[in-house]
């Protein structure tokens, strides 16, 4: 999944703020946990914090029991990272849009290849509807796929 390849730029800064290693992996649940409670968000330079604040009111705000080892923090991630691209952005735009806004590095082949394989899986749910007469989802899998290969 493309969450696993997400990778915090200031990691170090994190360490220090939560006072022990920590893994680059942005959504490694030692992060997400340490990120949820344990972290000194207000020792970090106000640029880093921003970008700490905002991840996690996008992706870690979730009323799952399980929160955040539960799985929403990453799905979050995968549906921004198809909106920017259904918005228009490019794979090199996404991942400039990825550090600027959460400190998150991924590489924009990464991003490339993500959003090429949801266009096959969303084809294949494409058919799948068309052969079950699921006339809604078809016309919705088609727009999902032509915002995201324009």
């Amino acid at each position: 999944m493309i969450a696993s390849r997400a990778r915090f730029r200031y990691i170090k800064k994190l360490q220090r703020a939560a006072g022990h290693r920590l893994p680059e992996g942005a959504f490694h649940p030692a992060n997400l946990e340490a990120i949820t409670g344990s972290m000194n968000i207000d020792s970090l330079d106000p640029g880093t914090r921003d970008q700490v604040l905002r991840f996690f009111k996008d992706f870690l705000e979730c009323k799952c029991r399980d929160s955040p080892l539960c799985g929403c923090p990453e799905r979050k991630f995968v549906i921004t990272i198809l909106e920017l691209r259904e918005m228009g952005l490019n794979h090199k735009e996404i991942h400039r849009h990825l550090i600027d806004e959460y400190g998150i590095d991924l590489f924009p082949a990464d991003i490339l290849s993500f959003l090429e394989e949801s266009v096959h899986l969303l084809e294949a749910i494409r058919s799948v509807a068309d052969l079950a007469g699921e006339n809604e989802l078809v016309n919705l899998s088609d727009e999902h796929i032509r915002n995201i290969s324009r």
